[in-house]
């Protein structure tokens, strides 16, 4: 599958299932150009996940929106659920064990994790006014 650019637009849609696997990076920035050829193909080399783009000159709101201050960086999503910020280029080898991990993360814990730690936020607030 070849690397889609990723937008404020197109964040969610692109986000929403699966595993996503996106690369911030900038035109000027020599380590991403770099890493380009290798996210390119991982993504040939994993099909089933989402490899995305987000050129952060272009997309500076989405890049700050997920505190990114240094490029480049991956962003790790699976279902919807941000697991990850990497800063720094990886190996090919490297890439793919990371997405190893990521597939062998069991969600439907993650999810019951989410949602409890959701109720204390919820009681920390109402106990807090």
């Amino acid at each position: 599958m070849a690397t889609v650019e990723v937008t404020e637009k197109n964040f969610e849609s692109n986000v929403k299932q699966g595993i996503v696997v996106l690369d911030f990076w900038a035109s000027w920035c020599g380590p991403c150009r770099a890493f380009a050829p290798v996210f390119e193909a991982a993504s040939a080399g994993h099909p089933d996940v989402v490899f995305g783009k987000v050129n952060t000159e272009a997309e500076p709101r989405l890049a700050a929106a997920f505190g990114i201050r240094a490029i480049p960086s991956l962003m790790i999503v699976r279902d919807g659920v941000h697991l990850a910020t990497l800063p720094g280029a990886r190996p090919a080898a490297a890439l793919d064990e990371l997405i190893g991990k990521v597939r062998a993360i069991d969600m439907e814990e993650v999810q019951r994790d989410l949602d409890a730690h959701a109720g204390e936020r919820r009681v920390e607030k109402a106990g807090g006014v």
